[in-house]
């Protein structure tokens, strides 16, 4: 059996044409067949399925795409090279659909990162990941983190997957979040970007975007052969004396194949530019010395004291592969970071010193277990079916204390979220593909308070930052891909949702008398989408969609009890309902004569019911005593409406077979309705922001000068929560805050030292800017120095 097997086996090598070098993840496509297959770490799959086949298209993002029939194939002896091109209009993508679709049959924009530009980039964290795209817009309170913006929206609307599977939780909030920084960037195969409304695949929360993030795949052998390979990686750098290493390992059989990762962070405190304003030094921190609060001058203030934190990440992946029809995937994570000031916090002050000796968050930790398995079977309600089976583990927790006060105060959070996802494809006719499945989350919320007494150690029961909760989602969703003709092609979709809440506010009675003891939200939700895609000829693509989305409320907006800002306290709202987006955007590209490639999209999104923080009355009172100080009641309330619009366009050209020129360029304008019928800013609309970058590649060496730059904020212009907010922002001349425009200047370079070992200097910051990104609390890296070596094998 084993001998018929490798004889009836063919195995088809993708190379790069001038490097010669196996090309990993390369896709081979058979739209008639509809077979897709990829690539292992040595440019390898078996193809022995598409024997019959006319037409394959072989394709990678950054190459161009090579079509060629089996036989075609057989007489190049099964080894076929791709042309390297900054240009390309098509690509394979997951995001759209949750399975392998062309780019060009999708009328949203998809933008991937590609894995060569995060070897070049060298991305401290997912966070700075997503970045390097200069599509998404970065948002940091403190070193550890990152809060990204897409589209004017942000954190609890936007949607996390991570291999198919929502990251997002029933505690994320409206507020900036750091959960991005649990993945690793190492052990990411592939990002996907969906912009725009995903609600009808995804659910809850995909209102601007959707982030998909595909883990390594464990490769199986194609000869009966063991196959090992793998990569490490060390790197340093100056600005936050950074130490981290990477090891992953792939061990792969005929069936069965693992892959392991394992990588370690650590980061010092973050050096900021000195060439900027100097609204942004703190020149001094808080040191407990013999059980004193003592304030510390600092011997360099552009040292951001206190922003160190370590981090350490596992992945482990099996994989099997009994036969053709089935493959199944386990996949274990497990990320943990240490103990990392919030540094916004920091830079509190009261009666002119340090309002803060302690504002930390507690260990971050991220747990998944995740059961993927694919059925391929002909029948007559699918082709293939997928069945995603998961259990996650979240813990993170907030530990504050005044300046010379012996109360630290510690709320610690935690969520069990199981997730079942039934997928399935069917490909009705030539003309009709099918998507539909069905979703089922529930999330466990457990929320603990603690006093702890530094003086003699002695702990009292504290209030908890939620109650004790239960928030679940049921869906389905049907979206039939329909091509027209050669030209065009028409998405339609549409997803029923249903969800419930309970939320039990007893562990807080003692703390704060609620007018009500627990809370219940039951409601439903449908949305929909319908979009085109128009292809005139191979260099150029038109697409619109129309997309509508909701987020339902969850334990955060319903439950939470926190200090928003100085002078007010966000209560319980049990009277929520879900908020509903309506978007349309228009996008087209065009290539001319392979070396000019422009895009652009325009968009427009009103979000109605929206989930915002406005003043509130409880028990009648505007007011409340808290934490020694009156405090106004706030509380999340369906505010009216808000409306985001603005433009993505870009450009890349290439200038020889060694030079290109390319930039991203990204405006947005977003306002929402206030209590009084007046309009203001919305936060999560980030100022004018892109990127410019000039490349020079050979066969063994790669450069890149590249600069990234955002647009100000004057004070007029930010939201009316953000105005108040004298820690994160600079001054300008009338003494208001605003947020001013910043450029960098930035060099990377990546030198291949032999077949299995690369080398990368990178210089970021090199004028040495004092620059902050808009709406951060944290200054970005001064001038820093950035060096690693990577072996393959």
């Amino acid at each position: 059996m084993l001998l018929s097997q490798i004889a009836t086996s063919q195995i088809l090598t993708v190379k790069d044409k001038t490097t010669q070098e196996p090309l990993i993840y390369a896709s081979v496509i058979s739209k008639n067949l509809n077979i897709f297959l990829t690539t292992d770490t040595k440019g390898q799959l078996d193809i022995s399925k598409l024997k019959n086949a006319t037409r394959i298209e072989i394709q990678l993002v950054g190459y161009k795409t090579r079509i060629k029939s089996y036989k075609q194939l057989e007489a190049l002896n099964f080894i076929i090279s791709l042309e390297h091109t900054e240009l390309f209009l098509d690509e394979v993508v997951v995001s759209g659909t949750r399975w392998k679709q062309r780019s060009n049959n999708i009328p949203s924009k998809i933008s991937s990162i590609l894995t060569k530009d995060i070897v070049l980039q060298n991305p401290q964290t997912a966070a700075d990941l997503l970045a390097i795209s200069g599509k998404v817009f970065v948002q940091k309170s403190q070193q550890g983190g990152g809060s990204p913006m897409i589209r004017g929206f942000a954190t609890n609307r936007l949607l996390y997957t991570v291999d198919g599977i929502r990251m997002n939780t029933a505690i994320f909030r409206g507020g900036n979040i750091q959960n991005v920084i649990n993945l690793d960037p190492f052990a990411i195969e592939k990002t996907e970007v969906f912009f725009g409304p995903g609600s009808v695949i995804y659910g809850s929360d995909a209102i601007g975007g959707v982030m998909s993030f595909t883990t390594l795949t464990p490769q199986l052998s194609k000869n009966n052969k063991l196959l090992v390979s793998g990569k490490s990686t060390a790197r340093i750098a100056s600005a936050n004396n950074e130490k981290t290493a990477h090891l992953d390992i792939n061990l792969g059989w005929e069936k069965w194949a693992l892959v392991s990762s394992i990588t370690s962070w650590d980061f010092d405190h973050l050096r900021q530019g000195s060439n900027g304003p100097n609204d942004y030094i703190k020149p001094y921190y808080v040191e407990t010395q013999n059980g004193l609060d003592v304030v510390v001058n600092q011997s360099n203030p552009l040292l951001q004291i206190p922003t160190a934190y370590a981090q350490f990440n596992f992945m482990q992946k099996v994989r099997f592969k009994p036969s053709e029809k089935w493959d199944l995937q386990y996949g274990f994570h497990y990320s943990k970071t240490s103990n990392y000031g919030r540094y916004d916090r920091h830079n509190r002050t009261r009666n002119g010193t340090a309002r803060y000796a302690e504002w930390n968050y507690g260990p971050q930790k991220w747990v998944m277990s995740s059961l993927n398995t694919t059925y391929t079977n002909e029948t007559w309600a699918y082709k293939e079916v997928q069945l995603r089976l998961a259990q996650q583990w979240f813990e993170e927790s907030r530990i504050d204390r005044s300046l010379h006060k012996t109360d630290r105060s510690t709320a610690v959070e935690k969520v069990n979220a199981f997730s079942i996802n039934l997928d399935f494809l069917k490909e009705i006719n030539s003309k009709n593909t099918l998507f539909y499945g069905a979703e089922y989350v529930s999330n466990k919320v457990a929320s603990t308070g603690e006093i702890r007494d530094i003086s003699n150690n002695t702990t009292t029961v504290g209030p908890s930052r939620y109650p004790e909760s239960t928030w679940k989602s049921m869906g389905m969703y049907v979206n039939n891909e329909h091509t027209f003709s050669k030209t065009f092609t028409s998405q339609i979709g549409l997803r029923y949702n249903y969800f419930m809440l309970d939320a039990d506010f007893k562990n807080n009675a003692a703390f704060f008398p609620l007018p009500f003891q627990d809370a219940e939200l039951q409601n439903g939700a449908i949305t929909g989408s319908i979009g085109g895609v128009y292809r005139p000829s191979e260099s150029w693509v038109f697409r619109t969609n129309f997309a509508t989305a909701f987020r339902a409320p969850n334990v955060d907006d319903i439950g939470k009890i926190f200090d928003s800002e100085p002078g007010a306290l966000t209560v319980p709202n049990p009277n929520l309902k879900a908020e509903y987006a309506y978007s349309i955007d228009f996008g087209a590209a065009k290539v001319f004569d392979q070396f000019l490639k422009i895009d652009a999209t325009i968009y427009y999104t009103q979000l109605k019911n929206a989930l915002v923080r406005r003043d509130f009355l409880l028990n009648g009172q505007s007011t409340i005593l808290y934490d020694g100080e009156l405090s106004k009641v706030q509380a999340i309330q369906n505010a009216a409406e808000a409306n985001v619009y603005g433009f993505q366009t870009g450009f890349k050209l290439t200038l020889n077979s060694n030079f290109n020129l390319s930039s991203d360029f990204n405006y947005q304008v977003g306002s929402e309705e206030l209590d009084d019928g007046t309009s203001s800013a919305s936060r999560h609309a980030a100022p004018f922001f892109g990127s410019t970058r000039f490349s020079y590649h050979t066969d063994r060496l790669e450069i890149q000068l590249y600069s990234d730059y955002q647009g100000r904020r004057d004070f007029e212009d930010l939201a009316k929560d953000e105005q108040g907010k004298d820690e994160i922002y600079a001054k300008d001349s009338k003494g208001n805050n605003y947020s001013p425009s910043w450029y960098t200047l930035n060099l990377k370079s990546s030198l291949t030292l032999t077949k299995n070992l690369t080398a990368n200097l990178g210089i970021e910051n090199l004028t040495d800017q004092r620059y902050r990104s808009y709406s951060s609390g944290v200054s970005a890296a001064g001038r820093n120095f950035v060096l690693s070596v990577n072996a393959v094998f």
